[in-house]
């Protein structure tokens, strides 16, 4: 990983010598927010118990390499990634994280489940996962579990949000599609769309809604979206992605929104300490 920074730090200084992008570049309107949310009386416990309850297959889930169920050394990755996003975003007083890549099959929507999976055990916090890669979403079959209806439907308002949402273990709820959609930039674009986020954000109140969004090389859908969310997390995969890639898509995101790290993942390392799971 301290190749990697040296390597963008590296190319941000042949690109013209800017700096890391400041976390707090954007925070005029998504700090407002987030101060906004943080201040909100928590949502009744009934508007959650509404939603409709998903239970997991644990087999399933390790097939599709989401391993934060349960407390397990497998896990441990995913949970100090975890805990070092929500104090960041607490800190700095953020509810919404987007997550994307330069390109596909970086890993953006396993880690995205392992976040909100995992925060299934933080029982004192409320998370929303939103499955916004809407031209191919994939959240749906990697919990196996459809729901009735679809995204769109609850961003038009066809549905109301307690209709479409599943919701795991009380605290983590759960928006899926259920087919794709051949155009979706209209709808990440639309005001009415914002609008209904903010009302979801009022009435539940959760304390981090997560986004899991196309590549940004894949088309302009997550463009269309980021300036929605208060910060964002850039999956890189070793040996796929590209430098120039990365460097292109974090300066992309930072026009948008704060990036707020990046993650690189398939990374070959040994574990030369052991694991601390199990030992005595």
């Amino acid at each position: 990983m301290e190749k990697l920074q040296k390597a963008l730090e590296k190319a941000r200084g042949q690109r013209g010598g800017t700096k890391a992008p400041d976390l707090r570049s954007h925070s005029k309107q998504s700090h407002l927010r987030g101060k906004t949310a943080k201040a909100a009386v928590k949502a009744p416990l009934s508007l959650w118990d509404d939603l409709t309850p998903y239970e997991p297959n644990p087999d399933l889930l390790l097939r599709n390499r989401i391993l934060t169920l349960n407390s397990e050394a497998e896990a441990n990755p995913f949970d100090v990634l975890r805990t070092k996003v929500f104090l960041l975003m607490q800190e700095n007083g953020w509810t919404r994280l987007a997550i994307t890549s330069p390109n596909k099959d970086c890993g953006k929507t396993t880690t995205a489940c392992n976040l909100a999976i995992g925060f299934s055990r933080q029982r004192e916090n409320r998370t929303m996962l939103f499955d916004f890669d809407l031209r191919s979403p994939a959240v749906a079959d990697m919990l196996g579990r459809k729901p009735n209806h679809g995204i769109k439907a609850m961003l038009t308002g066809d549905v109301p949000p307690k209709d479409q949402m599943l919701c795991l273990r009380g605290n983590v709820a759960l928006s899926l599609g259920n087919m794709a959609i051949s155009d979706p930039t209209q709808l990440l674009l639309s005001k009415h769309t914002a609008d209904m986020l903010d009302k979801v954000q009022a009435d539940f109140a959760p304390d981090l809604m997560i986004f899991d969004l196309p590549s940004m090389f894949a088309a302009d859908d997550a463009r269309a979206f980021l300036k929605n969310a208060d910060c964002a997390l850039i999956l890189a995969r070793a040996e796929h992605t590209t430098m120039a890639q990365l460097d292109t898509c974090e300066r992309q995101v930072a026009e948008y929104t704060n990036v707020l790290g990046i993650v690189l993942n398939s990374c070959r390392h040994a574990d030369v300490e052991g694991s601390y799971f199990g030992s005595k």
